[in-house]
């Protein structure tokens, strides 16, 4: 933002705050409601006009337009938010769950595109690509030794459904460049990062988000582990930032008995709507884990709430991030888009779990880990924040508390071993794709999943010819066992996608065997 701008802000600012002051006063719902009020609605068409005809700089009044929405959602809370007409296709795109386009996972390596993984189920998969394939040109676009950055490569690889695009395509491990007509279509994105068995009646699922193909994919998930036998389950929900909540109620009523009240939520009129769990559900009968941290929020902490409340499962962890509010897209009319919080959320017991804020812009909303690595809450269960006035008690009698967050019944502290310098974390990235990318044809024939976990680089090898180029910088006895764990689950990633990196990860997750410890006291 140009400082020298800001009055300019603010009286846009202001004039804005009186638009949105009539139009939600008002009685008519949508954008329309703008125009209703004529005087406003010329009062802002004028000062624009003036500026642009005046005003002593040159100015971007689109850009200056955009800047004032954005300073005037900031003063009503921290989740109603601006979102640009070219920021909208991308969030739409990860709310809804898929995109159209060819339908690889890339990174830029040195000049060029190179293929992570070709999405299973995309058009580049059935064509035929492969990981470790360069992408040298989209029909005429030259995309090598150009220095795209990777946000602008997407739009030479999207577009509208079944259009072709002809990639020329250079393949390290064949030596050989050729030219491919792909078709784009439908991508899934997915919601569902990882479903295995970790013991014969121990089923996981990590859930990365409630978008709108979410429910349908966890719930093929929660049939196939019942199929090989899962009595219990744990579902992960660390780091996921929720979405839809319609999609957690759905996902909650696979848990909970008919009639059970899932959240109900409020709005500025005091009129309530209320969900409530139908005999749909296909694991009422089981058990559940529920994985929660410090960055899962708004839908999590519905379905982690909703679980809790009813007395069903165990929740685990570290206390969630504390999102109770409501938030509802509409359209702006010009391709952007306002976010807007249109009512709070409540458990089946009647707690917020929203935490405290100021309107007007708060940066110690926005600073509330920094608050809790100081004062000792996640690594200490006593150093959580609770108010007795916001207790509240379950059906069977355990105690909750609203004002900030769920709070698990299990605590598990962070794991302050796994941290990890950023130098670090880039040499291990660079090192295991350039290991893969040499040896794929040997990988391929060798190693299956569960051989990689059990057996890759057993002498230590690979580590070794990654610590000589590093070693200069004396890492610790400590330090390297981090990062030969991370190595080895950097080169899972690279080879099996998204589910080598949380095997391995796995093999020594503090709340993963947390659970399992849970398990083996009631046998």
């Amino acid at each position: 933002m140009n400082k020298n701008n800001l009055p300019i802000y603010f009286s846009l600012a202001v004039i804005f705050g009186i638009l949105i002051g009539s139009f939600f006063n008002g009685n008519a719902i949508g954008f329309t409601s703008f125009s209703s009020n004529a005087k406003n609605e010329l009062k802002i068409k004028k000062l624009l006009n003036y500026i642009q005809r005046d005003y002593v700089d040159t100015v971007n009044t689109d850009k200056l337009l955009d800047d004032a929405i954005a300073q005037m959602l900031n003063k009503l809370d921290p989740h109603s938010v601006y979102i640009p007409k070219e920021n909208l296709q991308a969030i739409t795109e990860n709310m809804q769950g898929n995109f159209v386009g060819i339908g690889v996972q890339f990174r830029m390596i040195e000049d060029s595109i190179t293929v992570i993984q070709p999405i299973k189920g995309g058009p580049s998969i059935k064509a035929g690509i492969q990981a470790g394939d360069r992408i040298l040109m989209a029909d005429k676009d030259t995309l090598f030794g150009k220095n795209i950055s990777t946000g602008k490569v997407p739009k030479f690889l999207k577009g509208k459904p079944e259009t072709k695009v002809a990639l020329q395509v250079y393949r390290k491990s064949t030596d050989s460049l050729f030219t491919i007509s792909i078709t784009r279509g439908k991508v899934n994105i997915k919601s569902v990062d990882l479903a295995y068995m970790i013991n014969d009646s121990l089923g996981y699922i990590k859930l990365d988000r409630f978008a709108r193909n979410s429910y349908r994919e966890f719930r093929a998930s929660l049939q196939a582990l019942k199929r090989k036998g899962m009595a219990t389950l744990i579902l992960d929900l660390r780091g996921n930032g929720g979405g839809f909540i319609d999609i957690a109620n759905r996902i909650v009523d696979e848990f909970l008995e008919d009639e059970k009240r899932i959240v109900f939520t409020r709005n500025n009129k005091n009129e309530i709507t209320e969900s409530f769990a139908t005999e749909n559900g296909i694991f009422e009968n089981g058990d559940v884990y529920v994985l929660i941290d410090e960055n899962s929020a708004s839908a999590s902490e519905i379905l982690a709430g909703a679980l809790q409340d009813n007395d069903k499962g165990t929740i685990v962890g570290r206390r969630s991030f504390g999102k109770g509010l409501v938030q509802q897209e509409m359209d702006l009319g010009d391709g952007s888009a306002v976010r807007l919080t249109i009512a709070r959320y409540y458990t089946p017991t009647g707690r917020s779990i929203q935490k405290p804020y100021r309107k007007n812009g708060d940066d110690a909303y926005t600073s509330d880990f920094q608050q809790r690595v100081r004062s000792g809450e996640l690594s200490n269960k006593d150093s959580i924040p609770v108010v007795d006035s916001l207790k509240y008690t379950t059906p069977k009698g355990k105690i909750v508390y609203g004002g900030g967050g769920i709070i698990p019944d299990v605590f598990v502290p962070i794991d302050t071993t796994s941290y990890m310098n950023n130098f670090y974390f880039i040499a291990i990235t660079n090192f295991a794709f350039e290991y893969v990318d040499r040896n794929r044809r040997q990988i391929a024939e060798k190693w299956t999943l569960e051989t990689f976990i059990t057996h890759f680089d057993s002498d230590a090898r690979v580590y070794d010819e990654f610590y000589a180029k590093i070693k200069e910088f004396n890492p610790s006895i400590k330090t390297q066992k981090i990062l030969q764990k991370y190595l080895k689950s950097s080169i899972a990633n690279e080879i099996f996608g998204d589910v080598g990196f949380y095997r391995m990860q796995h093999k020594d997750d503090k709340m993963i065997l947390k659970v399992l410890e849970l398990e083996n006291q009631q046998e």
